[in-house]
């Protein structure tokens, strides 16, 4: 089994072989600026890469998108194990990254914040205190009443 900083290190050189790859080497119309690697996780025993993307675009340019690069794994693959130097190149799999969902999740939570506290300052803007403006007792504000 292969220690952490190893399998961290091969996870980063395959980010850089596929992207650069996808850039310049593939010549799918379904990939190229379109794909974003985001991220690429490697197993313990260096056997199995997890690569992680984005696509500029909508649902259907993401579709193509996946499907243009399962097509293009066994080319990406080879690219990875001549850079790699390894004795086994690790199998790739392409996970479509979830982060954009998740920030437009966030600003729309975020939104809706907003929205709420700006409903609470419209409202308080004439309100008035329930009791004095300042509550609290200070020395020489009042008789002592227990003399």
């Amino acid at each position: 089994m292969a220690d952490n900083a190893r399998a961290k290190k091969l996870a980063d050189l395959i980010r850089e072989v596929v992207a650069e790859k996808l850039l310049r080497g593939v010549k799918d119309p379904r990939l190229g600026t379109h794909v974003t690697i985001t991220d690429t996780r490697v197993t313990g025993d260096l056997r199995e890469a997890t690569v992680f993307y984005t696509v500029y675009g909508d649902d259907e340019d993401r579709a193509a998108a996946a499907a243009g690069l399962e097509s293009a794994k066994g080319v990406l693959r080879s690219a990875v194990g001549s850079a790699a130097g390894t004795k086994f190149t690790p199998t790739l799999t392409f996970i479509a990254d979830a982060l954009p969902e998740n920030a437009k999740t966030i600003e729309d939570l975020l939104d809706k914040a907003r929205a709420s506290d700006a409903a609470v300052r419209e409202v308080s803007s004439g309100a008035t205190f329930a009791g004095e403006a300042d509550p609290y007792k200070k020395p020489g504000d009042e008789d002592d009443a227990t003399e």
